[in-house]
């Protein structure tokens, strides 16, 4: 339901950008993301964006990544620069918002983005 795409190997400094679009059966999308995972590392923000407008960022990020929302295409764009070893990891699109009375959480399949010289 979450199709994300654009990982790989980049070195030190570079440059990298992700997609991720949502598929017709995912409605109301309220948050939609990403997240990352480094090996023996937590689970962790790395940009989210609202239905509104409003946008997040880890700290560890500002300034070198930007993410961009489409509403009506359901789709999230996040563009990384000046890229560092430490931003390698798993990179997981999240899709979040209401179906009815329940909040849901849809998570994509992952995409490994490694920082090497």
């Amino acid at each position: 339901q979450l199709q994300a795409s654009g990982g790989g190997l980049v070195q030190p400094g570079g440059s990298l950008r992700l997609s991720c679009a949502a598929s017709g059966s995912i409605f109301s999308i309220d948050v939609m993301g990403w997240f990352r995972q480094a090996p023996g590392k937590q689970r962790e923000l790395v940009a989210t964006a609202t239905s509104r407008g409003s946008t997040n960022y880890a700290d560890s990020v500002k300034g070198r990544l930007t993410l961009s929302r489409d509403n009506a295409r359901n789709t999230v764009i996040l563009q990384m620069t000046s890229l560092k070893p430490e931003d390698s990891a798993v990179y997981y699109c999240k899709a979040s918002g209401w179906s009815g009375r329940t909040w849901y959480d849809h998570w994509g399949q992952g995409t490994l983005v490694t920082v090497s010289s």
